[in-house]
């Protein structure tokens, strides 16, 4: 999907009682996929970019991933 330019993401729904916390989603799909550093990376990103939260949130939240993926590459 993200190779067709959608804005894919990575979820948990309703955690307690499906049993799928994101981190776990994360870990999951990216072996399932054989997801590289750069694709986990672009994922964080969208489900920011794709969020409610307002545009300065965004930033913030994104300046941070920005950040922790520079610092573990």
């Amino acid at each position: 999907m993200m190779n067709k330019g959608l804005l894919a993401t990575v979820n948990s729904d309703d955690p307690a009682y499906f049993d799928g916390y994101v981190n776990e989603n994360y870990l999951e799909t990216a072996q399932a996929l054989n997801l590289s550093k750069d694709d986990i990376y672009q994922l964080a990103k969208n489900s920011f970019i794709g969020s409610f939260l307002n545009e300065d949130e965004k930033k913030d939240m994104l300046n941070k991933v920005d950040d922790y993926y520079e610092k573990n590459k």
